[in-house]
C-alpha cells in the first residue's frame, strides 16, 4: 500500500517521503496515529501545504533555538553539593541536576538534552554538551563547588 509520511517514522522516513507499506502497518497503525495518508493527488498537495508549513515553524524554532544557545554560552552554572576532604561528592551531579540549574537560570530542558557521558563525582569546573535543537549544541560551563 502507498501512504504518504505526515511525520517522521523512525525506520520508515521521512515527512513528505511516499513509501510503500504492508496494509496493515498503514491501516492499523500509521493512519490511525496521523502518521501517514493514503497517497492520492489531493493527498499529496495537503502533504505540500502542510510541508510549507512545517518549514516556516521549523525556522521559527531554530531561530529561538539560536538565541537561546547564545545565552547559554555565556552562563556559567554552579551547583553546591556536599564533598569530604579529597573533593569526592556525596553522590553525584547528573544530567538531571544540570537541567534543573539551567531551567531556573533561562528556559525548560528536559534532563535528556543534556549530553553528559556520566554523571560527575568531583568538583570542579566542566564543560557540558547540551542539545537544544536538532542541529543546535552548546558547551554549558558547569562549576560544582562544596556546599
Amino acid at each position: 500500500m502507498e501512504i504518504i509520511l505526515m511525520n517522521n517514522v523512525e525506520n520508515l522516513g521521512h515527512m513528505g517521503d511516499t513509501v510503500s507499506v504492508k496494509r496493515g502497518y498503514a491501516r492499523n497503525y500509521l493512519i490511525p496515529k496521523g502518521l501517514a495518508v493514503v497517497s492520492s493527488e489531493a493527498h499529496r498537495k495537503l502533504v505540500a501545504a502542510h510541508l510549507k508549513q512545517e518549514a516556516k515553524r521549523e525556522d521559527h524554532r531554530l531561530g529561538e533555538a539560536r538565541a537561546l544557545a547564545a545565552k547559554i554560552g555565556t552562563l556559567t552554572c554552579t551547583l553546591a553539593v556536599q564533598a569530604d576532604e579529597e573533593n569526592k561528592l556525596f553522590g553525584s551531579v547528573t544530567a538531571r541536576d544540570i537541567a534543573g540549574a539551567l531551567q531556573s537560570a533561562h528556559a525548560s530542558f528536559d534532563h535528556k538534552q543534556v549530553l553528559l557521558e556520566e554523571p560527575i563525582k568531583v568538583l570542579g569546573d566542566y564543560e557540558v554538551p547540551v542539545k537544544i535543537h536538532g542541529d543546535v549544541h552548546v558547551t554549558a560551563k558547569v562549576a560544582v563547588v562544596r556546599s
